[in-house]
Parts: structure tokens; sequence; C-alpha cells
């Protein structure tokens, strides 16, 4: 059963912000304080910009796969199987730690006002949660909306209050450490970005996801980027070096500064807001992964059921419910530093992933936004992640080694012996041997995709180009010898002689060029009243040599029918034109690397259907 299409920008936009705005923000500037000193600040905006190299690349790539789970999805058709399973499951694990550290923060500020053990307020949280997620995404959309307006509004009131306040002092000396300390603390705090990604595994449920995708992304990075930055030099400008070094309040130290003890009740709300709106987001985004696992057969299939009601995946949801609410006693510094890690290599993956999905040319990976700077801010993206890997410490790598284990164990024991997986790496690695290693499987899988994704509904003309005969000739040929070639190819279908097919081309041809430009010729005959419409797709890269001027023609389409089918024939023609009237018609064309691809450009083109 299908997921349902029912996010728009202000959701993707309020997941990612929501997911992004936690203990990256209302805890960890104090550590990060102390590693850094007043640099901090610009800490939070050297990991903003990686992020945005891997938010370009993972926008690309959720674009052309708009699937559940989508960066475990085109990982899995990037580089193979065993590393999609292990992103898969890191993230699965990743996100839903640090939404059970979200409950754990939400229980802590309740334990304050009441003497609630923190572990049952947790489960409670986390059953609250579980509930919504399970009723539908769109219910827990538009609560998120709600959080997450509501909390970027007191952060801001934080901010407006703070900035006149701000002691000069505070920031002397700026980097007492030096930018190495810089540089390794931006590896702490990019978990606070690692909201990003989980927009990509909703990508099924968004409605026009080439626009909506990259557009709710980048707006999240931009004003949560902009409020991390205001935020903490205020806080460093507030708040006492002695003081802010060892908090893990920070926020609401500074807003006890700035506005006093409602400052420090309004701060204490906006916390709780975050950590609400990471644990939604948390359990909404990584179910999908258990769903993309199960639907690729990684997970058993139950796994992946989507409820006959709620149309949402209910098993995943439990399962990634479950997770959330067992770990209620982690180290702070380790699990922050291990959920870094997992998010640094899901964004390196990402860059890998558009890297070699470009390289493969493989004809139906068509996303709608393309990453900029191709290929060199995916290289700069590469090797800045690498860099804050190298800061990381040992017993954060120990745990996040464990992670992969445990992904590499349910491809190897379940998933290897479950599906077999095409990867658009075995296309690149097809350039550069003679052997046969790819069968055109992802292909039509991203054909399949590219159909949901832009709603394309086949009309008769989309039935006809996939049935019809295909000639992809290898040497240049006059005219009458491509028109026998054609005949032949059309005869059995039609049901006439070749010998009739070729005088009836070569009688119209004389009569009057079929071709249209230099390159483009649509030959048409009209045949008896009792044979079908017949049409045949030709590519000659050298040229066929139509005559005088049109010496070069690497484009036939050859339409036969009755007088009966003119309306038909005059639709054929009118779908032709919008096709090959597109800017990179040509490029792809010569570019197809086989018949099936050459219908595909038919099939798949944005095109009127009616």
């Amino acid at each position: 059963m299908e997921l349902k299409k029912s996010l728009g920008v202000i959701h993707v936009f309020c997941i990612a912000a929501g997911a992004m705005i936690s203990s990256g923000i209302f805890v960890l500037p104090g550590l990060a304080y102390a590693m850094a000193g007043p640099a901090v600040v610009l800490s939070y905006l050297l990991a903003g910009v990686l992020a945005a190299t891997g938010l370009l690349s993972t926008a690309e790539l959720a674009t052309a796969m708009p699937k559940a789970g989508s960066d475990y999805y085109f990982i899995t058709r990037s580089v193979g199987p065993a590393f999609g399973t292990i992103a898969g499951v890191l993230n699965w694990i990743s996100f839903s730690l640090k939404s059970a550290f979200a409950l754990v923060g939400m229980a802590a500020l309740i334990r304050l006002l009441a003497p609630i053990d923190m572990r049952i307020s947790g489960v409670i949280l986390g059953v609250v949660f579980v509930g919504i997620n399970l009723v539908g995404v769109k219910e827990a959309a538009h609560l998120q909306v709600a959080l997450v307006l509501g909390l970027m509004a007191l952060m801001l009131v934080y901010v407006f209050y703070g900035l006149p306040v701000i002691s000069l002092g505070n920031y002397e000396p700026f980097a007492p450490r030096g930018m190495g300390a810089v540089f390794s603390t931006a590896g702490l705090v990019f978990v606070s970005y690692g909201g990003l990604l989980k927009v990509a595994s909703l990508a099924e449920e968004v409605r026009n996801p080439g626009h909506t995708i990259p557009a709710g992304m980048i707006l999240a990075l931009v004003l949560v980027g902009i409020c991390y930055a205001m935020m903490v030099a205020v806080t460093v400008g507030v708040v006492t070096p002695e003081v802010l070094s060892g908090t893990l309040t920070p926020i609401a130290d500074g807003a006890l500064v700035v506005m006093g003890r409602a400052g420090g009740i309004a701060m204490a709300i906006a916390a709780s807001l975050a950590f609400l709106t990471t644990a939604n987001a948390g359990i909404l985004a990584g179910s999908r992964y258990l769903l993309a696992l199960s639907r690729d057969g990684m997970l058993p299939q139950s796994v992946g059921n989507v409820g006959v009601r709620f149309h949402t995946p209910h098993v995943a949801i439990l399962a990634t419910g479950a997770l959330v609410i067992l770990p209620l006693f982690l180290d702070l510094h380790i699990l922050v530093e291990s959920a870094s890690i997992g998010l640094i290599l899901t964004n390196m993956f990402s860059l890998l992933s558009v890297i070699i999905l470009r390289e493969s040319r493989l004809q139906n990976y068509r996303p709608v936004f393309r990453a900029p700077l191709y290929p060199w801010l995916q290289i700069a993206g590469l090797i800045g992640f690498a860099f804050l890997l190298l800061q990381m410490r040992e017993e954060a790598f120990v745990i996040s080694a464990a992670l992969a284990i445990i992904g590499f164990s349910v491809y190897w024991f379940y998933g290897r012996s479950q599906v077999e997986h095409e990867s658009a790496i075995l296309h690149v690695l097809q350039r550069l041997t003679p052997r046969q290693l790819v069968h055109g499987t992802l292909e039509a899988e991203l054909k399949e995709i590219v159909r949901e994704r832009d709603e394309i509904v086949a009309d008769r003309f989309d039935e006809m180009t996939e049935k019809c005969p295909v000639l992809d000739l290898q040497g240049t040929m006059p005219r009458d010898e491509f028109f026998a070639r054609v005949a032949d190819a059309m005869s059995p279908r039609l049901g006439v002689p070749s010998a009739t097919l070729l005088h009836l081309l070569i009688k119209r041809e004389e009569g009057s060029s079929t071709v249209l430009t230099t390159h483009l010729a649509i030959p048409h005959i009209i045949i008896e009243d009792s044979t079908p419409f017949g049409m045949l797709i030709a590519r000659c890269k050298p040229g066929i040599h139509f005559g005088e001027g049109a010496t070069e023609v690497h484009t036939v389409i050859v339409l036969a029918g009755p007088i009966q089918e003119r309306n038909f024939h005059l639709r054929c023609l009118a779908a032709i034109a919008q096709v090959v009237q597109a800017d990179d018609f040509t490029m792809r064309w010569l570019a197809a690397p086989g018949e099936q691809a050459l219908r595909d450009l038919f099939v798949l083109s944005r095109r009127h259907r009616g």
C-alpha cells in the first residue's frame, strides 16, 4: 500500500528545523565553548557550511529518488546493498537515540516541576509521540509546524533582548586554543544540523518533491544556521567564561542574565519545545528507514506493513518507538560524538552517491534539483568531513563501528540471501571493462520512480512507444537502404509486405521531404484501412543521408497508419514535437545506452498527455 503525499514546503521546513533545534543549541554550546572558547561561534558556522554541501547533494538525490528512507535508498542504488544497509541501520539507530536523548531532556524538565521518575515520564512521552505518528504523517507534521514556529519565536526573543547587552570583553581572547580547536569543535556540534537528513527519509510523502524538498531543506538550514550563530554569539557575550564552560544549560543561563527569571522560564519552554520536536521528528523519520529496508527485502516484509486505516507504517513506527524509549542513561559527550559520526558518514555517502550517479550516466537518473558546482562541491565536502572525523574521540569511533557492524550483519545474515540490487557503481565500472556487468534493472527502477514522481499517466502514444521496433544503427547509410531496414522491421507488426512499405516510404519522401531539421526526420505514410497504426524509432549517430543538406539525420521517427487514424496521427506528431524540442534532447538521444533508453526518452518526457 502506498504512502500518502501530504507534506508541503512548510512541513518539510518544520520537520528539518525541528529535528535540528535540540540539544545541539540548548546543551552543546557550553561543552563547545570549553573546547574552542569564544570562537565557538565559528565552529557552528563551519559546521553549517559543511552541512550545506551534504544538504545540496541530498536534495539532488531525494528529488531524483523520492522514496521512503531516501538516503538509505539512494546509497543502496549508488554503491550497493551492503553499504546501503549499513547506512539505513546506522541512521535508524542514530535518529532513534537522538530522539531518546530529547525525551530524557524533556523528562528532566518535568522532574523540576514534579517529583516524577524520569524513566516513567520519558516512556509516557514516547508512547504519546508513537500514537501521533501512527494516526498519520500529516497529523504529526501539523504538530511539528506548531511546535517549531513557537520554538523559533522564543529563540528570536532571546536574541532580540540579548544583542544590546553583549560584553565584548567576553570575546577576548577569541580563539585561546587555536584554529585546530575550532575545527575539532565543529565536528562536535555538527550533530546540531543532523535533522536536515531526516526530511530525505520522508520524500515519498512529499507533494511535488522536486520543488518542495530542496526549498524546505535550504530554508531550514539558512534560518536555523543564522539562529544558531546569533544565539551562541549572545550567550558567549552575556555569560561569564567560568559559568559557560561548565554548564549544560547555556541558553537558559544566558536568558537569566538578559531577561531575569521570566527569561529563564521562556528558555525552559523553548528547550521543552525543542526536545519535543526532535523526538517527534526522530520517530517520524526513523521509522521510514525500517520501511525502506523491509521493502528492499533487507528486513522481513511484515516490518514494512502499511496500515489500511491511516496509511502509516505501523510496525516500523512501533519498533522505532521501542528503541526510542529504551536508552535513558547514556554518556552525553560520547553519545553526541557517536551521533555526529553517524551523520557525517551519511553526508559523505550522499556526496559520494552524487558523484557515482552522475558518472554512471544512467539515462533515467533525472533529479529535478541539481547540486551546483559539481564535482568541486562534493570533493570539498568529502575532504571537510574526513577532517572532522579525524578530530573525534576513540570511544565514539568504537560505538559507531559497533552500529556499522550491526548494519552489515543485517545485510550479510538476512538481506544478502533475499534480494540482489544493481547499483550505479557497476555502470561506472561497465564503462571501464568489456565485461557485461549490468542488466538494466536499475534503469527500469529509476524509470518507475520518475513516472510516480512526475505523475505520468501513460497514454496511447506511450503504450505504442514501449512496443514499437527500435533501430540503433552504427554506420552511415543512404536513405533508401535505411527505408529498406525500416520496411523489414515494421512489416511483421503491420501485416504489410516489406516491398509495399518500402515503395510507400520512398514515394512519400520523393513527393516532399520529411526532414524537419538537419538532424530530425519524421517519415509518415498512409496504409490500408484494416492495418493497425505503427511506429518505429531509429537512431544513427553517424547520420543517414536523406539528400543534399540533410546528410547527418540521426533521429528518425516513422509513422504508418490508415486514414481513419488521422487524429491519432496528429497527436503523435504533436507528442514527438514536444519531446524533440527539449533543450537537452539531442545530448540525451546521442548518449542513450541502448534501445530501451531511446524509448524512455519519449515515455518519461514532460509533455502534455490527454
